[in-house]
């Protein structure tokens, strides 16, 4: 037995070799640069975490374009503006396309979510539904109310905790909690974070959330080399099963509670409002939208689309958001000169009289530079999602095959010195004037793939830290430097949750102690 392992395994070793070397000098590409590659494996051999700096060591020896073998899967790495453009608008339609993996078959409904599915017509109707529907002006206008609750809510409870005494807050944790109330209150009017929570809903949730985002936010070898997925290596398959019955049914239960009031309260007109209901459930829910569109077009709105975007949103719309605020916190802590402008703004622009809320954000020109700045230095997803060719084409005079899944290596492309006058700091000055930056700082993606909730992202991250600023003085805790490692994942958390010495501003207690 152990003698036809051996053979099967030279069998499929020589065949590989043989189909490289075929490839290599019978149908010679001008592909781009980039090192050389072992059999089977490819490049995987030379990558470490977190995996943006380890491309972008290679970046800096190749160029802003590489051409990388992940195993089975060619790969193209690039990081200069000029390569981004090209892709995302000559070249668009050919990479708007996503790779097919283990985590989009296990976990995003066999690749159903608007972040997974191939360019298509089910791409084609969710991207409509999210951009018309869910996250048009006049719908997120309508859940402003939510936001600014979730986010008072929060400072209510840090006032609570803190009172006229600097405590010490696990920032991480809280921006976590309101992040994910604030997108679980829009999708499904549902609170589940926070440690006055603790009934055993809210805990099966949150147990499942977190199984979810380490699984779908790590790489799988399997995807890489399919040959492992013969023996399900590390259990990673089987994990994804079971964790997604459990989050179906969960989903499931939901979307069944909402299509039950809905039949039951036939209160429900056509503007959304519900008449004589209480304040929370003022305004339609984003599945009572989805329900409603199910009745005009069953075949397109069926239960597993209505799941598939809620999953979407829940993921895309909480980890990026709390992510970024964690690392803005983080460098205006580390920058107190900076901390001190934003707050002297939010004073003269949004005054004492009342906490500040959304239609105060276009004022705030400085804050919405610390968001940029955050974003440029820490995007929430350092690469982009991965797009894929769907036919052979050129990006910047090279030929690239199809089939190629293309990185954008943003964490490069926003630290590179020749782009950005000192590059590493910590400068929001940089964007003063509003200038367009171009595909220099593309932290939300562009093309026709880009992300469609930016708007929402950027409310709720301009919302929740403009109010922490305002109604709280920030410091370190401990007299050493904030460490700024970063972790890794989808969305590039930061190595150790961010911690920090917090008490009410003077001026604004009799304001926090109304709440």
């Amino acid at each position: 037995m152990e003698v036809q392992w051996l053979d099967l395994a030279l069998v499929f070793f020589v065949i590989f070799v043989s189909r490289f070397l075929f490839q290599k000098y019978v149908n010679p590409k001008n592909l781009p640069p980039g090192p050389a590659a072992l059999p089977l494996i490819g490049h995987l051999y030379m990558f470490k975490q977190p995996l943006h700096r380890t491309l972008h060591q290679l970046s800096e020896k190749y160029g802003h374009i590489l051409f990388l073998q992940f195993g089975t899967r060619k790969v193209l790495v690039i990081s200069s503006p000029c390569a981004v453009e090209e892709c995302f608008t000559k070249n668009d339609i050919i990479f708007a396309n996503r790779p097919r993996t283990l985590a989009g078959k296990h976990l995003n409904y066999n690749h159903a979510t608007i972040g997974f599915a191939s360019y298509g017509d089910l791409w084609h109707n969710l991207r409509r539904l999210t951009t018309s529907e869910l996250f048009s002006t006049s719908r997120l206008a309508m859940l402003s109310s939510i936001r600014l609750e979730e986010v008072q809510l929060m400072i209510k409870q840090l006032f609570q905790d803190s009172r006229n005494k600097e405590v010490k807050v696990d920032v991480s944790s809280k921006l976590m909690d309101v992040s994910f109330n604030i997108i679980l209150r829009m999708i499904a009017r549902k609170r589940y974070y926070g440690k006055d929570i603790i009934d055993e809903e809210a805990t099966q949730f949150r147990e499942i959330m977190r199984g979810y985002i380490e699984l779908n936010g790590n790489s799988n070898l399997i995807d890489y080399l399919p040959m492992l997925k013969w023996v399900d290596f590390q259990g990673v398959e089987k994990r994804m099963i079971r964790l997604m019955e459990k989050l179906d049914k969960f989903t499931q239960i939901l979307v069944d509670e909402h299509r039950r009031k809905k039949r039951k309260d036939t209160s429900l007109n056509l503007e959304g409002s519900y008449i004589g209901s209480s304040k929370d459930e003022r305004k339609l829910t984003l599945i009572d939208v989805m329900l409603r569109l199910q009745e005009k077009e069953p075949e397109l709105y069926t239960d597993v689309n209505i799941k598939a975007v809620t999953l979407a949103m829940l993921i895309a719309g909480t980890e990026t958001s709390s992510t970024t605020m964690e690392w803005a916190m983080s460098l205006l802590i580390k920058n107190p000169e900076a901390m001190r402008k934003a707050v002297s703004e939010i004073d003269a622009k949004v005054g004492f009289g009342h906490l500040l809320n959304e239609q105060d954000l276009p004022k705030l020109e400085y804050l919405q530079n610390v968001i940029d700045e955050t974003l440029r230095l820490y995007p929430p997803a350092p690469f982009l999602l991965p797009h894929e060719s769907t036919h052979d084409c050129r990006v910047c005079g090279y030929d690239i095959p199809k089939e190629t899944m293309l990185l954008v290596n943003l964490w490069t492309m926003q630290r590179d010195p020749k782009l950005w006058v000192d590059a590493e700091k910590f400068i929001p000055e940089r964007f003063e004037g509003g200038e367009n930056q171009g595909y220099k700082l593309i932290p939300f993606g562009a093309g026709r793939r880009a992300c469609p909730g930016t708007v929402l992202g950027r409310r709720v991250i301009g919302l929740t830290l403009g109010t922490l600023l305002q109604s709280f003085e920030w410091n370190k805790a401990g007299t050493e430097d904030i460490n700024m490692a970063e972790g890794t994942g989808l969305t590039m958390p930061r190595a150790h949750p961010l911690e920090a010495l917090c008490k009410p501003r003077q001026s604004f207690i009799h304001l926090l102690s109304t709440l």
